[in-house]
């Protein structure tokens, strides 16, 4: 059989990222017979947020599991295993503390070290997230006094029983008080994952992890109502819609548009065409209106400097950059942030 080949052109190298402090730094616990379907929808939709298409780099979120010993495997409820990357840190290492709960009752069964550090993390401000039976846990640490939490209807009679301090939510997937921040389990972990990345590094950052997971038009258009040109995904053009989805995964690396309609199977101008006919305006358009879009968000919500938000909306430098964004919003980007410094957060 002979040697495979990877040729740049199917497989390009991933472009050196800027240093930048990642927008969402996560811990995560795993408890004895952790569930793994929340972990690892969780998990991937902070990996195809983190970085552009599917390099995986931890560039805009960063995750560890962490636990008492570095290199201890915890096993799933499923039988399958995952490695421990680090003893507990400082806790401040994190902006979210994320346990992972399992099958009840052996899923409680987590040395007082580990409890510990969830009452450690809540002293410092860390943002705590429950997912699964992990609002068990939690309350187990002694964090969930008066505090509502999202629980499978089949454990809520259970959580009254052993923890009366904390108040289960069995109608709502995502729930959300005095800081602490849980799900049911399931698939409702992806769209806590989506409401957190979202919040820390943008809209645009959440719907890639979206685009990139394939989740169903439906539920993608409850997640992110005010997506980017959403309209466009349910026009009924296959090749307009991928396109798009092509779009929302290379916001920070945009390629021609022979690329893309190469990429959609359709020649530069039927895709051209198409778009013109569905959104009024060509396909480069509407990516450069995309990367606009997420530049304004970075002005306004991070302490990014403009070098680095031109790099990851794709623009080949600061004047590039400058040039685009005050055609598109009448201001320069530095005096837009200047200007709404003080504003409410966008989104």
């Amino acid at each position: 059989m002979p040697d495979l080949e990877f040729p740049s052109s199917l497989f390009p190298a991933p472009s050196e990222p800027p240093e930048l402090m990642p927008e969402m730094r996560v811990g995560i616990i795993l408890s004895p017979t952790f569930s793994l379907l929340p972990v690892a929808s969780f998990l991937d939709a902070l990996r195809h947020a983190a970085d552009e298409a599917d390099f995986s780099r931890q560039i805009y979120c960063s995750w560890k599991i962490i636990g008492p010993t570095e290199g201890e495997d915890v096993v799933s409820s499923c039988g399958l295993a995952s490695r421990v990357d680090s003893a507990f840190p400082d806790p401040c290492e994190f902006d979210y503390l994320v346990v992972a709960g399992g099958h009840l009752p052996e899923c409680l069964a987590l040395p007082e070290e580990t409890l510990d550090y969830i009452r450690r993390s809540r002293a410092a401000n860390v943002a705590l997230v429950g997912i699964c039976t992990g609002s068990f846990i939690l309350a187990q640490a002694g964090v969930m006094e008066n505090t509502r939490c999202a629980v499978h209807v089949e454990h809520s009679r259970q959580l009254r029983a052993l923890f009366p301090d904390a108040i289960p939510v069995t109608d709502q997937l995502i729930v959300s008080d005095n800081g602490i921040f849980t799900c049911p389990g399931g698939s409702t972990a992806l769209d806590l994952a989506f409401s957190l990345i979202r919040s820390r590094c943008g809209r645009a950052r959440a719907v890639k992890a979206l685009t990139s997971l394939m989740v169903g038009k439906e539920r993608a258009a409850k997640l992110a109502p005010d997506r980017e040109y959403a309209h466009l995904f349910s026009c009924g053009n296959s090749k307009v819609e991928n396109a798009l989805g092509i779009m929302e995964s290379h916001l920070s690396s945009p390629f021609t548009i022979k690329d893309l309609a190469e990429q959609v199977n359709i020649t530069p101008s039927g895709l051209l065409a198409a778009f013109n006919r569905h959104a009024g305006i060509g396909p480069m358009e509407v990516w450069r209106n995309m990367r606009l879009s997420h530049s304004r968000w970075l002005l306004l919500n991070t302490n990014r400097t403009i070098t680095q938000i031109a790099y990851e909306c794709g623009f080949s430098d600061c004047a590039h950059f400058s040039r685009w964004f005050q055609k598109k919003y009448g201001t320069s980007p530095t005096r837009f942030r200047m200007v709404r410094k003080d504003s409410p957060k966008a989104t």
